[in-house]
């Protein structure tokens, strides 16, 4: 039997993200951006305000980047989407967290993120379904802790999921099985 549930951002799980940004005079802002996904192989679509200080600095910048939250800063992660870039000026700093420049783009790097995707602006899209930047992915870089024997693994990445009907946060991490392999099985 099932049981109606209220509508909400229902789909589970949702990526939690950090867009990062430069602020004008510089410094770095981070967001949580729990409203995003990749459009399609290059193209990354975030439904975000354009009240966030992040979109105006996409703006001015042409470029942000995309990290992919972990397990070991769910705290910092949270904080980036519970303090707003305009009232707060330096949320990294607050966060204990650090920066580099991305290789490709003008935007910043959180060290401590395994994952980042670094995305040129295309466009900010507003229309009666929704609102939010678009950004071609011109590079992606991992730390090297993630990186065993030279290539990606996941579940070292430790990424986290949002869930929208409870407001928790879960460890993605346990592979269960080989995508376009297992159904295989079934044909």
């Amino acid at each position: 039997m099932r049981k109606k549930l209220k509508i909400t951002e229902g789909i589970f799980p949702m990526p939690v993200l950090m867009v990062a940004t430069y602020n004008d005079d510089g410094s770095v802002n981070v967001m949580n951006a729990a409203w995003g996904t990749m459009q399609e192989r290059d193209t990354v679509a975030l439904n975000l305000t354009e009240s966030h200080k992040t979109v105006k600095n996409i703006k001015a910048r042409g470029a942000f980047t995309v990290s992919i939250a972990d397990a070991a800063h769910v705290t910092e992660a949270d904080y980036f989407g519970v303090a707003s870039g305009n009232k707060v000026a330096d949320k990294l700093k607050q966060a204990g967290l650090t920066a580099g420049k991305a290789e490709t783009v003008d935007a910043p790097v959180i060290n401590e993120f395994p994952l980042c995707l670094e995305c040129e602006f295309i466009e900010y899209q507003k229309n009666e379904y929704g609102c939010g930047v678009i950004g071609k992915v011109v590079n992606v870089t991992a730390d090297e802790r993630v990186m065993p024997d030279g290539k990606l693994d996941m579940s070292l990445v430790s990424a986290i999921a949002f869930d929208p009907y409870t407001h928790g946060y879960y460890r993605v991490a346990e592979r269960v099985g080989e995508a376009f392999q297992d159904g295989l099985k079934l044909k």
